[in-house]
């Protein structure tokens, strides 16, 4: 049973990330030897042919194809060969794109972005984002309209688009809803009018992929979660620290999680709302994840106690507790007797730590009361 709700979060999720991959437009025909026209252009760019056969082969049968107009266009906003190469090499669909669609989208693209540059480093990460049909051009004007008529910033419009182009594909409708559901939870939590626009920015700014979630899995999942006794404040604070991704749990999912945390952390129903508060993450790890970690926590010393005190120590993998305890215990730190503290973090932030450990074993406090050593 595990097994099969862990799997189907893992499909959904991924099917909500996917990027509608851009297919052969209708004025482009199918050959059965390759457009040796496309193939010179594109090795003269210095683009890795044998990666785009390998990859995107069908890219190179298409007719007609716009290689020179597109590297006109990426020349055009500032690109230098090797990027153009890059872009081309990752998404080589872009020389299926006829000059006028390139047009438009740059002219699209151009009312979001503050200037070329920055259009050029998001063309660079996100390809497919710019090189798109042209069927979805009406959606996309729509779509940013509405978004710069909730006066949200430029550079969050646009990370939307690139990170998250489904979202801009579909009919606006779809994002008025889940917009429309996310304001009226952050408002029935008790969150204020004046900051509402703040905390939308910095919502999708973190997670983009929350437009291409149910509005009504968000409504269902706040309700469980006030049934289990949280209240507007706390849900307030869990929406803004799980950054949206309260939209890809499932209220089955959270129950056995949390009754597992219950029942193994031996915990009361306010302290778990205590543990998760520190550790929101805490909701979206299955059981056999949870388990794993607890264990190789329990088996290096680890108490019960000191998890539940430093709850975020299950965010880490068991690789990465298992190594940075290592570590840690190379130079005298015990993390039976010290605080789970020091395992806390991004890498930059545990080498800063295990750094400082290392200082105070090479360079001991000062005892201005002990006997010096000196040469007889």
């Amino acid at each position: 049973m595990l097994r099969l709700i862990t799997s189907s979060l893992c499909v959904y999720c991924r099917r909500g990330q996917m990027i509608p991959a851009l297919q052969a437009r209708p004025c482009s025909s199918l050959t059965q030897k390759e457009n040796q026209q496309t193939v010179d252009a594109l090795y003269n760019l210095s683009v890795d042919i044998r990666k785009v056969r390998k990859l995107k082969g069908w890219v190179l049968h298409q007719s007609p194809a716009y290689v020179s107009e597109a590297v006109t266009l990426l020349r055009g906003l500032g690109a230098e060969g090797p990027a153009i190469a890059s872009i081309l090499e990752e998404h080589p669909e872009a020389v299926l794109c006829s000059p006028e669609q390139m047009d438009a989208q740059r002219e699209l693209w151009g009312s979001v972005c503050p200037n070329d540059r920055d259009l050029v480093g998001i063309i660079e990460k996100f390809p497919a984002s710019f090189f798109t049909s042209a069927c979805h051009h009406n959606n996309q004007r729509d779509n940013i309209l509405f978004f710069q008529s909730l006066r949200l910033n430029k550079r969050i419009i646009s990370k939307l688009m690139a990170s998250a182009p489904q979202s801009f594909s579909r009919p606006v409708e779809h994002n008025q809803h889940m917009v429309h559901t996310l304001q009226e939870a952050y408002l029935s939590l008790g969150g204020q009018q004046d900051n509402m626009k703040i905390w939308m920015q910095k919502l999708l700014s973190q997670n983009p992929y929350v437009l291409l979630k149910s509005p009504e899995g968000l409504r269902e999942n706040l309700l469980f979660l006030r049934d289990q006794g949280f209240t507007s404040v706390q849900l307030l604070q869990l929406l803004a620290k799980l950054r949206g991704f309260v939209t890809e749990l499932s209220p089955e999912s959270m129950r056995l999680t949390l009754d597992f945390s219950r029942e193994t952390l031996g915990c009361s129903q306010a302290q778990l709302q205590e543990i998760v508060l520190k550790c929101p993450a805490l909701l979206y790890y299955s059981v056999p994840v949870l388990s794993e970690r607890l264990q190789v926590l329990l088996s290096a010393g680890v108490s019960l106690e000191q998890i539940a005190e430093v709850p975020t120590v299950l965010e880490l993998t068991t690789q990465i507790v298992s190594y940075r305890i290592e570590r840690l215990k190379a130079y005298g730190y015990d993390v039976r007797t010290g605080s789970l503290k020091a395992l806390n973090g991004t890498k930059k932030d545990f080498e800063a730590s295990y750094g400082r450990l290392q200082l105070r074993r090479e360079r001991p406090i000062f005892n201005p009361v002990a006997p010096l050593k000196t040469e007889e």
